[in-house]
């Protein structure tokens, strides 16, 4: 199983930026797919998710301002990330969680660094 993240790099504060997780090794439609986050010095956090049905959760600090969708097609998952802030810098990561299982797999992480 891989997943591999790209579209990370840096933005001014008001910019937008899309991440893309391409998934591959596992059957893509029948898993639960999110991303998760983490800054310097904290603990890893969840952004977004969503499920097999295409319901969607975000965190609260990104409620209004980020979009996870999923193209079944293509086995990648998305985040539209519009009106970043400096306190969305971190380290995206995503995850895949087959339904019916506890197994969860990682991607390397892409760094999002947004200037003030």
């Amino acid at each position: 199983v891989q997943l591999v993240e790209s579209g990370g790099g840096l933005v001014q504060a008001g910019g937008s930026l899309r991440l893309s997780c391409a998934v591959s090794g596992l059957t893509f439609g029948n898993s639960a797919i999110a991303w998760f986050r983490q800054a310097p010095g904290k603990e890893r956090e969840g952004v977004a998710g969503i499920t097999r049905g295409l319901n969607t959760n975000y965190a609260d600090s990104v409620k209004g301002r980020f979009t996870i969708s999923r193209d079944d097609v293509k086995s990648t998952v998305y985040l539209q990330m519009n009106r970043l802030k400096p306190e969305d810098t971190a380290v995206y990561y995503c995850r895949a969680q087959p339904i019916g299982t506890t197994t969860q797999y990682w991607g390397q992480g892409t760094q999002i660094t947004v200037s003030s």
